[in-house]
Order: structure tokens, then C-alpha cells, then sequence
């Protein structure tokens, strides 16, 4: 934290509130008691932040009463249309008009911010969504956990190694709640392709496929400079990583195709494909034995940094491969002595069609059910269990992402301790990739 512009000695707050918020169960006083509802401040108001918050807000028992952003309004053009109204006035209109609709009398309004350490402060907020560009995740979250809060962070869980390393341990420390949004895990299709791989169908796996995008060769947007938004604290955006000349294509939903502040196509998709691989191979608290990238393409413009085409092979002590690459299919695909089984959104296929029928019963091992990614959260808040995307199994999932890149920058394969969480025999990658090169003040955790 930038301990400059710390709010309402938020310091000390997070030192001593270490505790879990207390929620008294339905049974005591009645599904909507006050005491019962899981109260949530909404940090990061673009497309994906207001459409994770929007899904909340349909829970009863969630209550929305805080929205922040760095921006007050703006649009972003997709697929050549103009987008609805993003930013911290939209994200209030948007729990207003939520509210409207339940005509509840609980309700005491949304305040909105543009600094989330004003709503971290609240004593009275019990969980936040972390909706923000990769590049504030692990920031925010380790503050927000510190502060004693809750979390829901949209996938990937961190932009740094070092930052999902010590956030899953700081979780486990204070018997926090996190979820990460790797939705996936709550599908069915995808729950039924990993009981078909767990419960030995495929025989022994020997290799699994993790199609994601490739990234891009031209600009995506306006690539002129120009001055940023006068509603924009374009600064505070970009935070701790560096401050890049502002413009249209490296802003807006477009960040995530330049390091300072995504990961590229690898980074934003590899939190859910090999979420779904490391899942089917029982590895959420595990991982390789070695990492390395191959056959990287940069891209042809210098707005972005990140590959347009590229290969990440991941080794296993089991003897499986892991090979994600831009040019598979988009999903999963685990191979074994006794045939294969592919998943993507909405279509599971596989060597044995009884396999892939709707309801298809695997075997005795089940995955975890939920009724749905955020209602699972909300549980979970309420239970003090685990949720189904936990931070290690976050963290683990796109640990060969942060190696892949890491492997590609040194032009060699990495040998990796799964257990330890270390380089073997590279003592300047390991600094490296425990480094936190933080703009200005900026730290991670009090």
C-alpha cells in the first residue's frame, strides 16, 4: 500500500482485523435478517466488473452498497458497436435500478469511490469483488484480505507470481474466503469431463491439450496519444505497474495485451482452460516439474508486448504433458490409453460417444457441485468453507503461465519444485519471478 495516501489509518485496521466477518445463520432470525446478508462493496466497474456485480446483486441475501472506480463514465467499442456506460456512476445507476426492482426496504443506498481503500475501511462491508485489470489484482486483494474482507477476484487471480504466492498463504493464514472467477468449475459440462478423467475412463493420461486464443497483430482501437479523459485519474489507473503514454488501444478491455498491465491471450484464458486440465489431473495443489515456452510470435505492433502465437509445454512428475498452444481448439483435451475427451463452452466431445451424453455418470468420484460460480461465494462466506476456486487452486492453475513467460524471457527450460514453489538450479530466474516491481510507493500488503 502507498502509505502516503493511506486512508483512515487503514493500516492499523488491517493489523488488527484479522478475524472473519460473523454471519448469523438463516435459522436464527429468518432468511433476510440483516444479520444474514453478506454485504458487498464492488471494486473495478468495466465490462467484466459490472457484469460479475450485476449477478450478485440477484442473490436476496447479497446487499450492494458501495461501487469504485478510477472513472466516472466511459464506452468501449466491440465487434464495431458502441458498449452500454462503464465507470463508477454506471456501476451505481446499474445497483440502483437492481434495487428498484426488488422494492426492498433493507436498502440504504450505494456510495461510490474512487480509491477502493476508502471501501476497504467500511467496517460495515463483509466481502469485495476485485473486477479491476490484471495489474491491481493481487494489490487489492492482499489489502482487502488484511483488512479482514472477503474476496471474489476475476481469474487471472494475479498478475505477478510473487503476488499469487503470497496471497494463497495470507488466505490460508486467516481463514479467508476467496474465490477467483474461473466460472468453468460450475458448469456442468465441465465438471462431467473432469469425472470422466478422474474416474480412470481415459486409462492413463499421457498428454493433455489446452487450446487458448492467440493474441494480436494490429492495434485493436485509436493508437493516437492523447491526453486522458478529464474523468479519468488515468495515474491511479495504471497504478503500480508503469505509466504508459495514454491511448484507445491500450485501455480499455485492450490493456490485457500489453505486460504492464495483462498477460495477453496465455494469461487471460489460461485461468480457465488449464484450471480445467490441472482439475481433470488432480493438481490444484501441485503443479510441474519443468516449464518452457516455445514457438513464441511476437507481435507485430508495438502497442502490445504479449504473443500471437505461442506454446507452453508443462512436464509432470506423473509422466503427463501438458502442451498449451494458440493454434488447438479453444478448451481441454486429456489423452489416454483408452481414448480422449475435449471440452469447450457449451460442447463436450469425446472417442466414446456414451461419454459425452448429457448426464453421462462417470464413476464413484464426483467433482465439488455448486448452484452456481457467485452463489457459491456467498455460500462460502456465510459456511466459512472452501469454494470450489479456492486461492491456492487459483494460483496453482496459472503458476505455467507465469513460468512460460518467464522461460520465454530467459530462452530456456525452467526446472521447477512444485512443493517449494522454486526454481531448481537458476538462482537469477527465481529472483526474477519473486520480484514485484511496483511504480512509485506501491507495496503488497501492510
Amino acid at each position: 500500500m502507498n502509505e502516503n495516501t493511506s486512508r483512515r489509518k487503514f493500516l492499523s485496521t488491517a493489523a488488527a482485523a484479522v478475524g472473519a466477518p460473523t454471519i448469523i445463520p438463516a435459522s436464527v432470525l429468518g432468511k433476510n435478517a440483516p444479520s444474514n446478508r453478506v454485504v458487498m462493496g464492488f471494486i473495478g466497474m468495466g465490462n467484466r466488473g459490472i457484469g460479475v456485480m450485476e449477478a450478485f446483486l440477484n442473490h436476496d441475501d447479497v446487499q450492494g452498497v458501495a461501487v469504485c472506480d478510477v472513472e466516472e463514465r466511459h464506452q468501449q467499442i466491440r465487434h464495431g458497436k458502441m458498449s452500454r456506460e462503464y465507470g463508477w456512476a454506471a456501476g451505481r445507476e446499474s445497483v440502483e435500478k437492481a434495487y428498484s426492482k426488488k422494492q426492498t426496504t433493507n436498502w440504504k443506498g450505494c456510495d461510490t469511490y474512487q480509491d477502493f481503500r476508502e471501501v476497504l475501511d467500511r467496517d460495515d462491508i463483509d466481502a469485495v469483488l476485485v473486477g479491476t485489470p490484471d495489474h491491481w489484482h493481487g494489490i487489492i486483494t492482499m489489502a482487502a484480505i488484511q483488512s479482514g474482507k472477503d474476496v471474489y477476484c476475476e481469474k487471472p487471480m494475479t498478475h505477478l507470481f510473487a503476488e499469487g504466492h503470497a496471497i494463497h498463504r495470507e488466505v490460508a493464514k486467516r481463514n479467508a474466503v476467496f474465490q477467483v472467477g474461473s466460472q468453468q468449475r460450475s458448469d456442468k459440462l465441465f465438471q462431467q469431463a473432469v469425472e470422466i478423467v478422474r474416474n480412470g475412463l481415459l486409462g492413463k493420461v499421457s498428454r493433455v491439450e489446452v487450446g487458448l486464443p492467440p493474441g494480436h497483430n494490429e492495434p485493436v482501437g485509436d493508437t493516437t496519444i492523447k491526453t486522458p479523459p478529464s474523468d479519468l485519474d488515468y495515474d491511479m489507473w495504471c497504478g503500480p505497474s508503469v505509466k504508459l503514454p495514454y491511448m484507445e488501444a491500450r485501455h480499455h478491455w485492450t490493456w490485457r495485451w500489453n505486460t504492464a498491465y495483462g498477460g495477453g491471450q496465455l494469461m487471460d484464458w489460461i485461468g480457465h482452460h488449464n484450471d480445467i486440465a490441472h482439475w481433470g489431473l488432480d493438481m490444484d495443489k501441485s503443479g510441474p516439474i519443468s516449464v518452457e515456452a516455445r514457438n513464441w510470435t511476437p507481435s507485430e505492433t508495438d502497442v502490445y508486448d504479449t504473443p500471437v502465437d505461442y506454446e507452453v509445454l508443462s512436464k509432470y512428475d506423473n509422466g503427463v504433458e501438458v502442451l498449451m498452444a494458440s493454434h488447438f481448439p479453444n478448451g481441454t483435451k486429456w489423452i489416454g490409453e483408452n481414448g480422449w475427451v475435449h471440452v469447450t463452452r457449451g460442447k463436450l466431445t469425446s472417442s466414446n460417444e456414451a461419454w459425452a451424453a448429457p448426464g453421462f455418470e462417470a464413476g464413484e468420484w464426483k467433482t465439488y457441485k455448486t448452484p452456481g460460480h457467485q452463489r457459491n461465494f456467498v455460500d462460502c462466506v456465510k459456511s466459512r468453507e472452501d469454494t470450489i476456486a479456492n486461492a491456492e487452486t487459483a494460483h496453482r492453475s496459472i503458476t505455467p503461465g507465469h513460468l512460460g513467460y518467464l522461460s520465454y524471457l530467459i530462452g530456456s527450460l525452467i526446472e521447477w519444485d512444485p512443493k517449494a514453489e522454486k526454481i531448481i538450479g537458476d538462482e537469477s530466474a527465481q529472483k526474477s519471478l519473486m520480484d514485484l516491481p511496483y511504480r512509485g510507493n506501491w507495496k503488497l500488503g501492510a
